[in-house]
């Protein structure tokens, strides 16, 4: 069971608080950041905010001052005085910014996989269409584990982040039908060739390492998938990312309110 340090919702034309709203399965958006230190840092902050509003505008959810606006409820929700390590959650519809900040929890090298078999909907797209998903999260340690989106026998992301999978000194993702978090593009930028590949699942024991990276784990190592009895072969890779994700961390700055 997910700990809340806040749950609040706001209208969107004039940002009087109401009953806090969710918005899940909603027609929307929504981003999760991960908030950290005192003074409070939030890592990829300047991204996430420009794919948020830049999302919402392909959604038909426009305003004039809509970014001014989402900066304007992070900034009455966060606080100078907390030592932050909490998900930051903001969530938009066309009536309505939905704000939480749950603690975060750093993900156990024990971790599993469970493949199931789903897409998501207009999964290029961090929207709301997520209930499904969160029945199954629901149910499991996310410390431990996590699911598998499964495709037309290919495996797309899981449901909360996105996927690596290392052959050798090679980087693959799926081709397609998945969300490119901002985990996944700075990771882009620090590895020099990441190749586009249909990743089915009766070929994923050829691969030594799959790695989770998002917001919500920075960067995970799976050590088993269930149904297929893979095991992880190295931990290569996942040390190297994990210093890049260090990396970035340190030279975050902090939160300008």
């Amino acid at each position: 069971m997910a700990t809340f340090l806040l749950k609040k919702s706001y209208l969107l034309k004039n940002l009087k608080e109401v009953k806090f709203h969710d918005l899940w399965d909603e027609h929307g958006i929504f981003t999760t950041m991960w908030v950290f230190g005192r003074p409070l840092k939030i890592l990829f902050f300047n991204n996430h905010i420009k794919n948020l509003v830049n999302s919402l505008r392909e959604y038909q959810i426009r305003d004039k001052y809509l970014k001014r606006n989402i900066l304007k409820v992070i900034d009455k929700n966060l606080s100078k005085k907390i030592n932050y390590n909490h998900l930051l959650r903001v969530a938009i519809n066309k009536k309505m910014i939905s704000i939480s900040l749950r603690k975060r929890f750093s993900p156990k090298l024990n971790f599993e996989l469970k493949l199931i078999n789903f897409k998501r909907h207009k999964p290029e797209y961090k929207n709301l269409k997520y209930k499904k998903i969160l029945s199954y999260l629901s149910t499991i340690d996310n410390t431990k584990s996590d699911i598998g989106l499964v495709n037309e026998k290919k495996v797309l992301e899981t449901g909360t982040s996105n996927l690596f999978f290392i052959k050798g000194n090679r980087v693959f993702t799926p081709k397609k039908n998945y969300y490119k978090g901002n985990t996944f593009k700075f990771f882009k930028t620090k590895i020099n060739n990441i190749t586009k590949k249909d990743i089915l699942v009766n070929e994923i024991k050829e691969y030594d390492e799959v790695l989770l990276i998002g917001s919500g784990k920075g960067v995970a190592s799976v050590k088993t998938i269930n149904k297929i009895n893979w095991k992880r072969k190295s931990l290569k890779y996942f040390k190297i990312l994990s210093n890049h994700y260090k990396t970035a961390t340190k030279q975050c700055r902090k939160y300008k309110f």
